[in-house]
């Protein structure tokens, strides 16, 4: 039986990238996004039979809607890539915008949140399943002036620690992938659109790329039924802990 992935945040970086390694695995996709256009370009590139869902995954109403659209020959999903998320600024807690502040949680972690109740019960019931959680070195750690960003991603990992204990003996597996520095929009998105100051984080070293992180995503979910990798913290070899990163420049 043709097996179905579902990828959040599927317009860029490591979501686009994840997708296009699970097509290369046979997988049909279910991509879900807010930029309809993007949703139609990464469509037109795969060769698998796709399913475009336009959708903020912060809006539960929207997640309701859009995911209790999906036609009955794509519900049956498989795996579930939780990877929609974003960083907003980079500040003292007494300097923070809590407008920053409600978007990193209700994306990160309300969002993570809503996606997953709408998709595991009918997992459960199939005793089949695979939800990726995609965190953060920052949800093992954290850094001067990530005070929020860190704690939403710290929250992601509790869940995802919380979500396989209480999915035990169902048959639905649990992971998380936590990457350090890779060069995808993130900074572009926590700078407000500052390319320079963007660009100076991933200078004078090898950073992640998106594809990296797809990569071992595709490898955990392809793994036999008896086997779950529960947790990976993967890094670029010049970077050893969020804030030290070995830099020639």
């Amino acid at each position: 039986m043709q097996k179905i992935a579902l990828v959040t945040g599927a317009t860029s970086g490591i979501g686009w990238a994840t997708a296009e390694a699970l097509a290369d695995k046979g997988f049909d996709l279910i991509i879900c996004g807010r930029r309809k256009e993007r949703l139609e370009e990464l469509a037109s590139k795969l060769s698998v039979k796709t399913l475009q869902l336009i959708f903020d995954v912060s809006d539960r109403k929207a997640v309701d809607e859009a995911l209790g659209s999906i036609p009955e020959d794509w519900k049956s999903i498989d795996v579930l890539i939780n990877n929609a998320g974003n960083a907003h600024g980079l500040s003292k807690i007494q300097d923070g915008n809590i407008d920053d502040w409600d978007a990193m949680i209700d994306i990160n972690v309300k969002g993570l949140l809503y996606v997953t109740k709408a998709l595991v019960p009918a997992m459960i019931e199939r005793g089949s399943g695979h939800v990726v959680n995609v965190g953060s070195i920052a949800g093992k750690e954290v850094y001067p002036n990530g005070n929020v960003y860190c704690a939403s991603k710290h929250a992601v990992d509790a869940i995802n620690n919380g979500m396989r204990l209480d999915l035990m003996g169902t048959g639905v597996k649990v992971s998380q992938v936590c990457p350090g520095l890779v060069e995808t929009e993130f900074s572009l998105v926590r700078f407000k659109g500052d390319s320079g100051r963007a660009d100076t984080v991933y200078q004078g070293y090898d950073p992640l790329t998106a594809q990296d992180i797809a990569d071992l995503i595709q490898f955990i979910v392809t793994r036999p039924a008896h086997v779950n990798i529960a947790d990976t913290l993967i890094l670029p070899t010049a970077q050893v802990a969020s804030t030290m990163v070995h830099k020639t420049l």
